[in-house]
């Protein structure tokens, strides 16, 4: 039986993951800070909807970036670069002197959180063995989970330290910005890119560090069969009739996990429970029960999605949301405080479903060659809808009502699971080689 040297594996797949845990810091802080924001730049709620969604806007610009630096010059340097834009964008925003230059500054972040949201799950996928792919690529998952609910616990310690404790929040990403700096200088570049880069000594330089001798050699001689002739491969490449039905797949999924609508749960929890009479501080506690309950059942999707599979996984998450959001909206109606209870058993649906899965098949579903070019694509298309999800959700919830707005999504996710019982295959247990005959005619 192969012997896997899983400390190694391990140790560089948590180091790329910190790309999650800046993420889940960036796309979390907001929750915490737009209650000071409101008062600090006395946002309606089309500004509200913006300066939360600008995010997204960037990570559109950080998908292509990643795309382009990830195939031209390695997973490796568009990790870098994404760290440093970490760093600097934390403090813009924490200094930020009017609302412009805080969207701005926003905006740059996202720059960082989509290079990210591409590249790290890219590289897991890349250095991990078949039969522990789907838990290595959780692991981003993990860490995204792990910045969502540490910076709730910061944001809720900050609550009464001021009107310019939103600048705290915002600063404080600088540090694990850092050691996301100091982590990527000691990662090895990804074997697939080395060898498809003619780099092959490389490549069974890292792919023996993980495996072993014997892994490493049959390892390349798979790889070398899926790349061969295919260097070079532009964007165009993916509308070609043997690549554009997994990048259709995946684009679907993208988009499903953002108009599935939990992350409004997430960005916008003072605005929900502030709808049922709870105060600030209340609002800023409900954000660590999110986060908390988000944390524990992303660990549990860790341990099933190489033991039950994608497939069900996603198909359990679309359903029970559809008929928990039948719930939440009528909660919602009537003022309900059990809505919290409720809200939290969809964060918690997401988290053993939608969520991490999502990220684990866009990391598979894509040929070896466009790899790179189609994952940019699927992610970007996951942050434009995620954009119109986070500027659209205040402004339906002021128009046809909360409760109406979760109905809406309750019947996206109908929608979704119709889709996944029709055109998602299972994918655990299968080599990246081997996923290119399921995804793609022939």
């Amino acid at each position: 039986m192969q012997q896997f040297k899983t400390s190694y594996l391990l140790s560089i797949s948590f180091i790329s993951a910190l790309g999650g845990y800046l993420f889940g810091f960036d796309f979390a802080v907001i929750s915490g800070a737009l209650p000071f924001l409101r008062d600090q730049f006395g946002l309606n709620e089309y500004w509200e909807g913006f300066a939360t969604g600008s995010l997204a806007l960037g990570a559109i610009i950080g998908c292509l970036t990643a795309g382009r630096v990830a195939d031209k010059y390695g997973r490796r340097p568009g990790l870098f670069f994404a760290a440093v834009i970490f760093g600097v964008s934390s403090l813009a925003m924490a200094f930020s002197p009017g609302l412009y230059s805080f969207i701005t500054s926003r905006f740059v972040a996202g720059i960082g959180v989509g290079m990210a949201s591409l590249l790290s799950p890219m590289y897991i996928a890349e250095v991990s063995p078949a039969q522990y792919r789907g838990r290595m690529v959780s692991i981003n998952q993990l860490t995204i989970v792990l910045g969502i609910l540490m910076t709730n616990l910061i944001n809720y310690s900050l609550r009464n330290s001021g009107p310019d404790a939103w600048r705290w929040m915002f600063g404080l990403g600088a540090v694990p910005s850092v050691l996301f700096v100091l982590g990527v200088a000691w990662l090895p570049e990804s074997p697939r890119w080395l060898l498809k880069a003619g780099k092959e000594n490389k490549a069974l330089a890292v792919l023996e560090k993980i495996g072993g001798k014997d892994f490493s050699i049959s390892s390349v001689d798979t790889m070398k069969a899926t790349l061969k002739g295919n260097q070079g491969v532009s964007y165009k490449a993916i509308f070609e009739k043997a690549v554009f039905p997994a990048v259709l797949i995946g684009i679907v999924l993208a988009v499903f996990q953002q108009f599935c609508g939990i992350n409004v749960v997430f960005n916008y929890p003072s605005n929900i429970f502030a709808s049922i009479g709870a105060s600030k501080d209340d609002q800023l506690l409900q954000t660590v029960f999110i986060g908390g309950v988000n944390l524990f059942f992303t660990l549990l999707a860790m341990v099933l999605v190489d033991k039950m599979g994608r497939r069900p996984l996603m198909l359990f998450g679309a359903g029970a949301l559809a008929i928990l959001y039948v719930i939440i909206a009528q909660l919602l109606s009537v003022q309900s405080a059990l809505v919290g209870v409720f809200l939290l058993a969809a964060i918690g649906t997401y988290a053993i479903s939608l969520g991490p899965v999502t990220w684990v098949l866009i990391s598979e579903i894509f040929p070896n060659h466009v790899r790179g070019a189609a994952s940019s694509i699927a992610v970007l298309c996951l942050w434009a809808a995620y954009f119109i999800l986070t500027f659209t959700f205040p402004v339906l919830a002021k128009w046809i009502g909360m409760d109406y707005t979760f109905y809406l999504y309750s019947g996206i996710c109908v929608l979704g699971f119709l889709f996944i019982r029709a055109r998602v295959k299972e994918t655990k247990g299968k080599t990246l080689e081997e996923l290119e005959s399921v995804f793609t005619p022939h």
